[in-house]
């Protein structure tokens, strides 16, 4: 197909890996940091348990452990990766939990020591909505000044009802005006979005990409809902099956087909799916598949339906 779209080249969505070379010219991948953070729905400061899906072991990588000072995690990071490709660029990613829940100046710190390593490229910080104030805006923006910053927000959701069921403790609301305020600050936004959440239909999740889709957002994970052991989630399925309404793939392909053609063409699509552990995991079991592979039935489906990303977009006020 040579057909060129908006975003510059003929994949049917504005994928994530074409945007990187893009910009940074050849192969750049993630290091997890974690600096050993809580969340204010864990601590008691909104609320206890975090969110019930929640396992933060379950994409934390051997080398990311919150007692190895973060220089270290960075240099861990950047040696297992460089063996097969020496001339890779890194991103630091502070992934665990709330990496803004701290004072400014601690922030600071931590942000800079994983930037001193050459070879990093730049910095994404993983929060929440309701952990964003101006002093740390002001400072991610002298970063930024030198290395590209992103900041990533845990949505999961545009519904209230859902947030509070799944015990995040903030509200939409909150979400707009945190991404607002970043863009402001000439700061990239990322967002995540859960899926299959608690209570939510299809016409409730392709709702969330009109939402979004009228916000100054630039990348987007998308995740299914996964059950994981060891959490209030697994629980309440064990208790109830019938809690959530978990997808086989077929039907979360059909989803996301029409959420991407709902989708601002302007957003740049970093993830389709989310892969647990097998051992962590109790339901899908569909994620067996490789994430090449799901994103390459994807991508055929789109040839299939001759559609594509932002089809149906049309310039959406806040909803």
């Amino acid at each position: 197909m040579s057909e060129q779209f908006i975003w510059g080249h003929s994949r049917r969505y504005n994928d994530y890996p074409t945007y990187i070379k893009k910009v940074y010219g050849g192969r750049v991948q993630k290091i997890s940091v974690n600096v050993g953070f809580s969340c204010p729905n864990r601590d008691g400061s909104k609320g206890t348990g975090g969110c019930i899906y929640c396992d933060n072991k379950t994409f934390k990588p051997g080398y990311c452990e919150s007692e190895i000072p973060v220089k270290d995690q960075i240099l861990k990071g950047v040696d297992f990766f460089e063996k097969k490709y020496p001339d890779m660029k890194f991103m630091a990613y502070f992934q665990s939990y709330t990496n803004t829940y701290a004072p400014v100046e601690s922030l600071k710190q931590l942000y800079i020591e994983a930037l001193q390593h050459p070879k990093v490229a730049s910095l994404i910080i993983g929060t929440r909505p309701d952990c964003m104030n101006n002093d740390i805006l002001a400072m991610l923006k002298e970063i930024a000044k030198d290395t590209p910053v992103t900041i990533e927000f845990g949505l999961e959701s545009t519904k209230n009802s859902t947030l509070e069921e799944i015990n995040r403790c903030h509200t939409w609301e909150e979400s707009v005006a945190a991404i607002k305020r970043v863009h402001a600050y000439g700061i990239a936004v990322g967002a995540h979005l859960i899926l299959g959440l608690p209570g939510e239909n299809d016409a409730d999740m392709l709702a969330h990409a009109k939402r979004i889709s009228a916000l100054p957002i630039k990348t987007l994970k998308l995740h299914q809902l996964q059950v994981i052991r060891n959490t209030l989630l697994a629980q309440k399925f064990e208790q109830n099956t019938d809690y959530v309404k978990l997808f086989d793939f077929e039907s979360y392909l059909g989803l996301v087909i029409k959420f991407v053609e709902l989708l601002n063409p302007n957003i740049i699509i970093e993830r389709f799916v989310s892969t647990s552990p097998i051992e962590k995991l109790i339901a899908p079991h569909w994620n067996k598949m490789k994430n090449f592979e799901i994103v390459a039935k994807i991508e055929k489906e789109l040839e299939r339906q001759n559609t594509y990303q932002g089809r149906l977009f049309t310039n959406y006020s806040e909803l």
